[in-house]
Order: C-alpha cells, then sequence, then structure tokens
C-alpha cells in the first residue's frame, strides 16, 4: 500500500502536480483517501514485485542495488545536513536523541522490538531464505554484524534527516508514514533544483520498497516451489495477486473504509500492528524455540563455520542468546503487553 503512495507521489513530481503546493499534509490526506488511485496504485505497485521475482531477482537487482542504495545514502546527506540548517531543527534533534526514562513502558519495547525485528526481517525467514543463496565461503556472523551495523546507521541519517525539519515544520512527530509524504517534500522545495532531487529520491526510495516487496514475495514463492523452478512464474502470480486482493482493505482504509476500526485503529493500523509487533516477534520466538532445540548442533555449527574464524567462541554466545536469551525477553514484553505483570 504504501509502495503505492510513492508511486502516486513519483506521478505527481513529474507531471509537475507537486510544484508549488502550499500543504502537503492535506495533499497526503487527499491522495491516500482517494480509492480508486489507492487501489490501482497499490496494484501497479504489486505487478512491478511479481514480474521480478517470477523472472528471479538475483539478475539485474543486485547489480542496480550496488548503484541506486548509494545514491539514496548521498540523498540522505544532502537532506540531513539542509534539515540540521532549518530554523528550530536543533528542538528535533533533541527530541531524537535525547531520551526520556518516564516514555519507557512494556508497550514501548514491544513497538521497539517490532520494528527492529521488521526493518531486520527476522521472524518472517527472509534472511534465511536469502542466506540459503549465498556461497559456503560467506561469513554469516560477519555478514549479521554488518546488516546489523549498517541497519542502525541508517536509522539514525532518517531520524537525522526528518526530525529537525519535522520540529521545523511545525507537523507532529507521531505522523508516520506520512512523514516521508509531508516533511521531505517540504524540505526540498527549499533547496535548489529541489523538484529533480525529490523525484530522484522518490524513485530511489521506491526501489529500497521493492526491494523489500521482493523480500516478502521471494520467502512464499520459496517456500512454495521447493526449489522446482519451472513453478515459479505461476506460484508468483497466484501468491502476488492474492497479497493484492488481501491488501484491499489497507488501501482503502483512509477513503471508503475509514470509518471502519478493528481495536481502535484504521485497517491499515491494525494490519501494521499485527504484522509488526505480534506476528513479527511471534515468528522470531518460535524460531529461537525450533533452532537451538530441535536442530541438531553439529547441523548448525557446520553452517555457522562456512566462511568464518573464531567458530567455537562466536558459535557458543549465538546458541545461548538464541536457546535462552532471545526466548525469555519476547516472552516477557508480550507478557507485560497483555497486562500480565
Amino acid at each position: 500500500v504504501v509502495g503505492g503512495w510513492i508511486l502516486q507521489y513519483i506521478f505527481a513530481s513529474v507531471t509537475g502536480q507537486l510544484n508549488g503546493v502550499s500543504d502537503y499534509g492535506s495533499l497526503f490526506n487527499s491522495t491516500i483517501a482517494n480509492p480508486t488511485s489507492a487501489v490501482i496504485s497499490q496494484l501497479v505497485f504489486l505487478l512491478l514485485t511479481i514480474v521480478v521475482v517470477a523472472r528471479g531477482i538475483q539478475n539485474g537487482i543486485e547489480k542496480a542495488n550496488k548503484i541506486l542504495m548509494p545514491a539514496l545514502f548521498i540523498l540522505f546527506i544532502i537532506i540531513i545536513i539542509r534539515s540540521l540548517t532549518l530554523d528550530g531543527a536543533m528542538e528535533g534533534v533533541s527530541f531524537f536523541l535525547y531520551p526520556d526514562f518516564s516514555k519507557l513502558t512494556s508497550q514501548t519495547i514491544l513497538f521497539a522490538m517490532g520494528q527492529a525485528f521488521f526493518s531486520l526481517s527476522v521472524g518472517v525467514s527472509v534472511m534465511v531464505t536469502y542466506s540459503s543463496y549465498l556461497s559456503k565461503q560467506q561469513n554469516l556472523p560477519k555478514s549479521a554484524i554488518s546488516i546489523s551495523a549498517l541497519n542502525i546507521l541508517i536509522s539514525l541519517l532518517a531520524g537525522l534527516a526528518i526530525f529537525p525539519a519535522v520540529f521545523s515544520m511545525g507537523v507532529k512527530p507521531t505522523e508516520g508514514p506520512g512523514l516521508l509524504f509531508i516533511v521531505l517534500p517540504s524540505i526540498f522545495e527549499q533547496l535548489p533544483f529541489g523538484i529533480v532531487f525529490q523525484t530522484f529520491f522518490l524513485a530511489l526510495f521506491l526501489f529500497a520498497t521493492l526491494t523489500s516487496a521482493f523480500s516478502m514475495l521471494e520467502i512464499i514463492v520459496a517456500s512454495l516451489a521447493k526449489g522446482e523452478q519451472h513453478k515459479r512464474i505461476k506460484l508468483s502470480w497466484i501468491s502476488g495477486l492474492l497479497i493484492f486482493v488481501v491488501g484491499i482493505p489497507s488501501a482503502l482504509s483512509y477513503g471508503l473504509l475509514s470509518d471502519v476500526s478493528i481495536f481502535g485503529k484504521s485497517i491499515f493500523d491494525s494490519f501494521d500492528f499485527l504484522v509488526s509487533n505480534i506476528l513479527m516477534p511471534l515468528g522470531a520466538l518460535l524460531i529461537a524455540i525450533f533452532v537451538p532445540w530441535k536442530m541438531k548442533k553439529d547441523v548448525l555449527i557446520e553452517e555457522f563455520k562456512h566462511g568464518s574464524t573464531n567458530v567455537k567462541r562466536w558459535f557458543s554466545l549465538w546458541l545461548l542468546a538464541i536457546r535462552y536469551i532471545a526466548p525469555v525477553l519476547i516472552i516477557i514484553v508480550f507478557i507485560n503487553m497483555l497486562g500480565f505483570i
């Protein structure tokens, strides 16, 4: 659904509809409330995803990723510099980086855990699926550390790009996805050739969103195909179109279905909460129980030592964390959320 929103904004940017906009908040609200464009853009986004996954995602995507992701990183730096020079920017930096431990509750930890699992694709087996394509020479512990470190770095950059601008523009920092579509266009508007930067940035953001969508669809297709590549095309289309149908209520949750709520949340927010804060941690919990307790230890060591050094030390720490620490912490957070503690 969000990928569809990005497509709409790219179209609006290219056609000049974002030039001279006085109120980006109203524009965003009207964009996501339009049922026809919301559903069609979601369909187009999923069609792009299906076509790529059906053909295989290794050739082309990896090569493009090596060019486009560094370009996105450079644009982030440009936006951060401009964002930090806006009036009132330091208030946003303080909000982002200065901790307020009075706000640290079980629900806060649950949201943080959900965000960590979502951004690292832990709990839905994306990393497991991707790692199965790696060569035996790939150092898995080293890859895991670098992925986590880069994720933290990008998160910090995103915060420094957005929150100073949020406070400078007088926008509430709880806008959620709207920050991408409200705050960043306001920043680009103040840059020379801003509309060009904005279009390029949206295109790169679309690519980043698509790569996440490729990952999610690839899990389903890989699981169903079970190595039989001749089934890939058919399974990609069936799975992708079913996802489209399931996603229609979320696409309409700010328009035709705006009056429908689930536990006080919109359909979109309910699905977001269910997936990110419940199903992903639950999936990670089940993996943390299955892998160390059900899989043979020699099989785990064999997989762990490919391309690795100091296997014994790192393996012992990893096994301790996944067998005892991770499950206990996840269970405590879940119980606390339910009000049992």
